[in-house]
């Protein structure tokens, strides 16, 4: 009866071993779920398989896509993305806040080091889409202001009565620490921001949850990429008027921060450094849907105007100013460092600005798993700030 058992065990371990190598080899049932459970446990980005990336673009061609040449080429660019952005309009440069409180109360941010007051803004825009941002300015301070912009991945508050600044508190004290004012926002429909419920004649009632449902709003004279970029310019209106800080850095996260910090330098030339986290690839490495992005990532018309190398090279360009892209190694979310070492764009666009003026980088994360703008990357941008 023994013996049974044994020589029972041994052929199921033997099976067991058999059936393991043919998933592991020709990926059947159930490879996909425990590629799945490898990827979460380890925190590495397993989304892109190496033998399946459809990235075609060749590096040595990438200078094709580039049309920006001299100083009138980056003026006549960011003069049709101010067109395009608001519809034949001028640049917003003499538009406020709606609501601007000075010296504000926050129980949460009660215990932060070296924080003189929070002041409050509040920009409202078309269809009753708003925004509000806090600024932290410290006691201490070098007369400099840095904007953080959080991510996509930051929550919608249900009462829009509370924001999520405070999961950022650990960074803005770090900043604070360093004597630098915070300016946080957060991206359009998260935090304190509201999600409207506005009327489409063709489509019904609809709450403005999604970035996706931005395009229901695309008319000829209404382009609503500006909910993202909208918000800053109006802020820093207020701000040059109200405060005399002597330079304006920017600092974001993820698709939505950290595209940010890549598109608003680009379009307004008053920040002169930014530093954007896992935030954005050139349209050509977005193969992966992880990539990809929302509507304002990737919106034809606008790219049409200046794709993403022409914005790397617009946001760094200028006396004193630079562009600084960090990617995650094996970030979970998005835009890899892994994959960008694979396809590397960096001294492209650093040639391109030999023959203009600014400065652009890219720092790899070596290592790390998380979505997240780590201690390593911190140290990064303080260093810059400072040097």
């Amino acid at each position: 009866m023994q013996k049974s058992i044994i020589i029972g065990l041994a052929f199921v371990l033997l099976a067991g071993f058999s059936y393991g190598t043919v998933v592991g080899h020709y990926e059947v049932f159930p490879f996909e779920i425990l590629s799945l459970t490898k990827q979460i446990i380890s925190g590495s980005d397993q989304n892109i398989s190496e033998d399946r990336l459809q990235i075609s673009q060749k590096i040595s061609k990438i200078y094709e896509h580039i049309t920006i040449n001299n100083f009138e080429d980056i003026q006549q660019k960011r003069k049709q993305l101010i067109e395009y952005i608001w519809v034949n309009e001028s640049f917003p440069s003499n538009k406020l806040p709606q609501s601007f409180q000075q010296n504000i109360i926050d129980p949460i941010f009660s215990d932060m080091v070296n924080l003189s007051q929070i002041d409050s803004f509040t920009v409202v825009m078309d269809y009753g889409m708003d925004s509000t941002s806090y600024l932290f300015i410290p006691k201490e301070s070098n007369n400099k202001l840095v904007i953080f912009h959080q991510g996509d991945t930051t929550p919608a508050n249900s009462d829009h009565n509370s924001h999520t600044f405070n999961r950022d508190k650990e960074i803005i004290q770090n900043f604070l620490n360093h004597n630098y004012a915070v300016l946080i926002f957060s991206m359009v429909g998260k935090g304190m921001n509201n999600e409207p419920i506005i009327e489409l004649e063709r489509f019904g009632t609809v709450t403005l949850n999604s970035h996706n449902h931005f395009e229901l709003l695309e008319s000829e004279i209404f382009h609503p990429i500006k909910f993202f970029i909208e918000p800053v310019i109006i802020t820093l209106n207020q701000v040059e008027k109200n405060y005399l800080f002597n330079s304006i850095s920017m600092v974001g996260l993820s698709q939505g921060g950290g595209w940010s910090a890549v598109v608003i330098p680009a379009i307004d030339p008053r920040i002169t450094e930014s530093y954007s986290v896992a935030g954005s690839f050139p349209i050509w490495m977005r193969s992966d849907t992880s990539n990809l992005g929302d509507y304002e990532q990737t919106l034809p018309e606008f790219y049409q105007i200046a794709n993403y190398e022409e914005l790397y090279i617009m946001g760094a360009f200028g006396e004193e100013r630079k562009l600084i892209l960090f990617y995650n190694e094996f970030d979970p979310c998005c835009f890899t460092g892994k994959l960008y070492k694979q396809f590397p764009f960096k001294t492209i666009i650093q040639e391109r600005l030999k023959i203009l003026e600014g400065e652009f980088d890219v720092v790899i994360d070596e290592g790390q798993k998380k979505h997240i703008i780590s201690d390593f990357t911190l140290n990064q941008i303080f260093s810059s700030l400072e040097s």
